[in-house]
């Protein structure tokens, strides 16, 4: 076994009995390549990657190959969610050589660190137009021995062009009030780019762009442009049919392989289902639909039943391998079906598009191509009971699903990532009342307030596993966190939570503070292991730290009445503002706070006596551009709630800058007195 036994990450492990003398990033590894004059080899992955298995079974498992990797290089491996400040950094560093990237991601240092040649996955034998792995290796080592100078150039040009990509698509001169940006063009680039038969955006592989989805949700809500609401809805409807969906189990995988949403990349993200369970609540809260509810609920227990510790942290992911074939676990045969499901299996297979050819590599994924009431009118059936019907079956298969070799599990828990899913969970709440997400929500809270900050250093970290945190935690661990805070804070009315997010974001000032710009560093200013300190902006499979950080700033500036706060999230967005209207698919999360700046942020302040079920029928209707407090004896310093008493029976009052209009009791009358607003 080499170094990565000691390590707990999933990944880690996998590789803990190759050949290749791994080590882990840090010292050891860091000082030997110095001594030794060595490049480093860093290959960079995570659990749940398929084609790093491929490359670990085809590659780091030979012997002949690793005893050429271990006499050549310092071979350094790294969980990328582990360690997502240096896959940032070496990412865009491959994406600058060979314009694309990917995992696995392998590329090449000089002994200090920096990066002169990569790629992502290299075959045994040249194939797919790419050079064999051992090619690659020999000419890297040659080229390290011969042409050093040539090397060490390269270095120092993909360093420079690291640091100055920082300042990419930014305006420091530009403030949001100095102009009022058209919100409607950044809506047309998104349309520009919408499959209008499968939903979605662009072509394959397809990733579901919540962002982008939320956005239009949103400008719909502002504007009633009907075709920027069935665009969003087509895509929710189409990836809930398809089989991105576990059809039984609930939870979606992390991306589409194709136009119709039908072949994922089976490996299933704690990250995304909880961006999806965000959107889909917007979707249930604005159109009342049952089906948006159903996929929250369903997706909800897949994440209690299989990503979910006994203390209520949630875990980082499920591999798309099991049995070292890709979606093994989750596909079926017809024999398999007919056998089960008995009687009800033409019924069954009928609905979810299984035939014995297969619908994807000789076998099925379970995707709806039929509406349901047109395969109950198929079958002679009302719609009710051929839901029922279909439902047993579906209980049956999920028996025998369990039955079979597990997808690997990667049980480490990240803030960020748990972050994220508590908003979720909050969000799940507002929408369908389901009390077990508010206490889920305040569970998981207590959790990482608990286990992921130490009291010694003061410092909030970034993993947690064998009940120990480690990695000083990023700019989004931080940003996700507060945001968590203030979302949990609304569903509970508890403002405690508040003094939480305040007392974080002043960490974040302190600790994140990009000199000169109003934006923030991912890294904090402690740590010194990186090459390069990297300012994110772009919205991708996760918000940008700097995004949420915009977010949460404008928001606790208005709850806490901080006028720093509120012009720091204006410059910070006015600075981006270019960006967000010509790339909003790029920048999904900041073109949603912008939507949101733009119309304004409701006050809403719930009062008086037995205000819970007025609470929860607010937190209900569909306000995404408000803030919430209810005033009780934790709340009643706050800057919104001050002055704002109930009287014999609650009331809520709708406040825009501070500036009140008369209370309203019931959530009628709060609907009627915003839609006359809308008149003015």
């Amino acid at each position: 076994m080499n170094r990565l036994q000691h390590e707990t990450s999933p990944y880690l492990l996998q590789h803990a009995h190759n050949p290749v003398d791994w080590y882990p990033w840090g010292e050891e590894a860091l000082n030997r390549a110095k001594e030794e004059n060595k490049p480093i080899l860093v290959s960079i992955g995570y659990a749940a990657c398929h084609w790093c298995h491929v490359m670990e079974r085809e590659s780091f498992e030979s012997a002949e190959t690793a005893a050429y990797m271990n006499e050549h290089f310092i071979n350094i491996k790294i969980d990328r969610e582990e360690r997502p400040d240096l896959d940032h950094i070496y990412m865009d560093a491959v994406q600058a050589m060979t314009g694309s990237g990917g995992w696995p991601l392998n590329v090449f240092l000089t002994p200090d660190k920096r990066p002169f040649y990569g790629g992502t996955y290299f075959p045994p034998r040249r194939a797919f137009n790419r050079p064999s792995w051992m090619e690659t290796l020999s000419s890297v080592a040659l080229a390290f021995r011969e042409k050093r100078n040539e090397i060490d150039a390269q270095a120092e040009n993909l360093t420079t062009h690291l640091k100055d990509s920082n300042e990419f698509g930014q305006h420091s001169d530009q403030d949001l009030s100095t102009a009022a940006p058209d919100l409607r063009s950044a809506r047309d680039q998104l349309m520009k780019n919408a499959d209008r038969e499968w939903g979605g955006f662009g072509k394959a592989p397809k990733f579901p762009q919540t962002f982008s989805i939320e956005f239009l949700l949103r400008y719909y809500h502002v504007t009633g442009d009907q075709e920027a609401l069935e665009q969003a809805l087509l895509s929710l409807d189409k990836m809930i049919q398809g089989g991105i969906y576990d059809q039984l189990g609930g939870g979606f995988a992390r991306y589409s392989t194709d136009t119709e949403w039908l072949a994922p990349h089976f490996e299933k993200m704690l990250y995304d289902n909880a961006l999806l369970i965000s959107v889909l609540s917007e979707a249930f809260q604005l159109t009342g639909e049952p089906r948006y509810k159903e996929v929250i609920v369903g997706t909800m227990a897949f994440i209690e039943r299989e990503l979910m510790d006994e203390r209520s942290g949630f875990y980082a992911a499920l591999d798309a391998d099991s049995e070292g074939v890709e979606g093994k676990f989750y596909t079926w045969s017809k024999e398999e079906i007919d056998r089960i499901a008995g009687v009800d299996a033409d019924l069954f297979e009928t609905y979810y598009d299984v035939s014995s050819k297969g619908n994807w590599e000789h076998t099925n994924i379970l995707r709806v191509k039929k509406e349901i009431g047109k395969v109950a009118e198929e079958f002679n059936l009302e719609i009710q009971e051929a839901k029922e019907r279909i439902s047993k079956v579906s209980t049956l298969l999920m028996a025998e699903r369990s039955k079979r070799v597990r997808p690997l599990l990667d049980d480490k828990v990240i803030l960020g990532w748990n972050a994220l899913m508590n908003t979720a969970v909050s969000k799940a709440f507002s929408a369908t009342g389901i009390k077990r997400y508010r206490e889920l929500a305040t569970e998981n809270m207590i959790f990482l307030l608990e286990h992921f900050f130490n009291k010694s250093t003061e410092r909030f970290y970034h993993t947690w596993k064998n009940n120990a945190a480690k990695y000083p935690a990023f700019l989004d661990d931080h940003a996700l966190l507060i945001d968590a805070l203030i979302n949990l804070q609304e569903i509970t009315g508890d403002a405690g939570w508040l003094e939480k997010a305040k007392w974080i974001t002043e960490m974040v000032e302190r600790d994140f503070n990009e000199e000169g710009t109003p934006h923030f560093y991912y890294t904090p200013s402690f740590q010194n292991d990186v090459i390069v300190r990297k300012k994110e902006v772009y919205d991708g499979a996760l918000p940008s730290g700097n995004s949420v950080m915009a977010f949460n700033l404008h928001r606790l500036g208005i709850l806490f009445d901080k006028e720093s706060w509120r012009s720091r999230a204006r410059s910070m967005l006015g600075s981006m503002q270019q960006v967000i209207l010509k790339y909003p698919g790029s920048f999904g999360n900041w073109a949603c706070l912008l939507q949101e700046m733009v119309q304004g942020t409701e006050e809403v302040v719930i009062a008086g006596p037995a205000s819970a079920a007025l609470h929860q029928q607010i937190l209900g209707l569909y306000l995404p551009h408000r803030i919430l407090m209810v005033a009780n004896d934790r709340s009643r310093e706050m800057p919104l709630v001050v002055g704002k008493e109930g009287d014999s029976k609650a009331c809520v009052y709708l406040c825009s800058n501070y500036t009140c209009y008369p209370s309203v009791f019931t959530v009628e009358e709060l609907i009627l007195l915003r839609n006359r607003l809308k008149k003015v």
